[in-house]
């Protein structure tokens, strides 16, 4: 394989969605059991899911599909709606504010699609003032089909969307990127909880109007716990989440395309065995881990696997810094040398990614999760990144000793909330040794209560792989040896 910045971006995809060619995306794209639940027919989709997880990417492929499909589409981008709402301590009005706003922007976007633009242009605030729902509305001024002439427009596409809509008054409506500023500041929470609120009226009048949104897991956390009013929206929240094996599958999906191989189904790829995926590799990786301690010999997919945190985007960071090592040292192949030398920049990086993601929760994180470090006398010994309940509530106690910790509502957490803050941020991951010798690893995603007030579950507690080079970087051989 030639590594070249070309090769290595078609090859493991951007890291960002919305700056991939959507032609490639759709090649690469692999539909898990979220991608059903959230492309459906449904008032609203809340979308929930740590940042790099792939909520934008599924967004993205949604409204492609759904386009071809006939569907209307649109998209909010929080430059549609930064002039919506603020200051406001009238949380209804605020509501209020927010269905005007966004009917305003919806029937903008679908009058200037139409190409109705220049007409009856004070119609939609008046009529949305007055109470009339906003379908109604755009029946009214576009019940007359003569005033639509399609033969001026060069797309079918464009064509067959305009014609579903007038016959099934069917759209969707995605919003995405609401973090896009987000400070945890109290009028950001109540800014989210209002248009949550805004959406779900939204498309309780209108039947035909299904919403999708998508919010960062400590978005929602803190607007959820904030706002009680959020309870009448849980239903519709859908928890991105992907397994380790699917993530895989993606990867071996992308190599696949990449080069000129479409046959293979993503239901068929999810059913394969990762001994037999790792096949697509074998002219980009070495099959076996050279190194030495518990890793040796250690097939690489494995190794792979250990490192991410249950995110596409981390397998695409680890792979890119891995190629262009390999790019350097002029070899046609990753090695497991080129790994070793990528995972103190990988590490720093999930690190800095972490503290950026929630320092808006708590401010004080970075050292919180820097003060996790093993202390001096424990440097030398394979269990420094493995607690008990007991003792990982010891060590955060020690890192209290250097100052308490306030959440961004000012309040001082205890021990045990910041116990549950670091499963949650998935810096820790629970673990049980299972009588067979396995390790059964649960995430935050998949039981997100089973810290939530650090009762004895039978679990006890790791810092993930993927931040331990960046808490010792002068120890990195030992520190392949500590990971089971």
């Amino acid at each position: 394989m030639d590594f070249s910045e070309f090769n290595i971006q078609r090859l493991f995809g951007q890291e960002a969605a919305e700056s991939e060619e959507i032609e490639r995306l759709r090649e690469y794209y692999l539909k898990n059991k979220i991608y059903s639940k959230v492309i459906v027919d449904l008032p609203l989709r809340i979308v929930v899911g740590h940042k790099g997880i792939g909520k934008s990417a599924l967004f993205k492929i949604g409204m492609d599909d759904e386009r071809n499909n006939g569907r209307l589409t649109f998209i909010i981008k929080p430059d549609d709606i930064s002039g919506i709402g603020g200051k406001d301590d009238d949380f209804l009005s605020l509501i209020t504010r927010w269905k005007i706003g966004i009917n305003e922007i919806i029937a903008n976007k679908i009058i200037n699609y139409f190409g109705l633009y220049n007409e009856d242009s004070n119609l939609i605030q008046k009529a949305l003032g007055a109470g009339v729902t906003l379908l109604d509305l755009l029946g009214d001024t576009i019940k007359i089909k003569d005033k639509i002439d399609l033969s001026r427009i060069n797309s079918d596409l464009k064509i067959k969307a305009i014609n579903n809509f007038l016959s099934t008054n069917k759209v969707s409506i995605y919003i995405d990127d609401l973090d896009r500023g987000w400070k945890g500041r109290s009028e950001d929470i109540q800014r989210i909880s209002a248009l949550l609120n805004a959406v779900r009226d939204i498309s309780s009048e209108n039947k035909g109007i299904y919403f999708r949104v998508n919010l960062r897991s400590d978005v929602y956390f803190l607007s959820r716990t904030s706002d009680e009013s959020t309870d009448k929206t849980e239903g519709s929240v859908i928890w991105f989440d992907w397994s380790n094996h699917e993530i895989f599958a993606l990867l071996i999906k992308r190599v696949a395309t990449f080069n000129g191989q479409y046959g293979l189904s993503d239901k068929q790829l999810i059913s394969k065995k990762q001994t037999e995926l790792m096949s697509y590799l074998n002219n980009i990786i070495e099959e076996k881990f050279t190194g030495n301690g518990k890793w040796s010999n250690a097939p690489m997919h494995k190794i792979l696997m250990s490192l991410i945190r249950r995110r596409p985007r981390d397998l695409v960071k680890l792979l890119t810094l891995a190629a262009r090592q390999a790019q350097d040292d002029e070899s046609i192949i990753i090695k497991t040398e080129h790994l070793k030398k990528i995972l103190d920049e990988y590490s720093q990086g999930r690190l800095q990614d972490t503290i950026n993601e929630f320092v808006s929760e708590l401010p004080d994180v970075e050292r919180l999760i820097l003060g996790m470090k093993p202390a001096k006398r424990q440097k030398n010994t394979l269990v420094n990144y493995n607690y008990s309940t007991s003792s990982l509530l010891e060590k955060i106690k020690s890192i209290e000793q250097q100052g308490i910790f306030k959440g961004a509502n000012k309040k001082t957490l205890t021990t045990k909330e910041l116990a549950a803050f670091l499963y949650k941020i998935g810096f820790i991951t629970a673990r049980k040794i299972l009588p067979d010798g396995t390790i059964d690893r649960k995430f935050f995603e998949q039981n997100r209560y089973l810290s939530s007030k650090f009762a004895d579950f039978g679990y006890d507690w790791e810092v993930h792989p993927a931040y331990r080079w960046a808490l010792q970087p002068d120890n990195i051989y030992d520190l392949i040896d500590s990971i089971d």
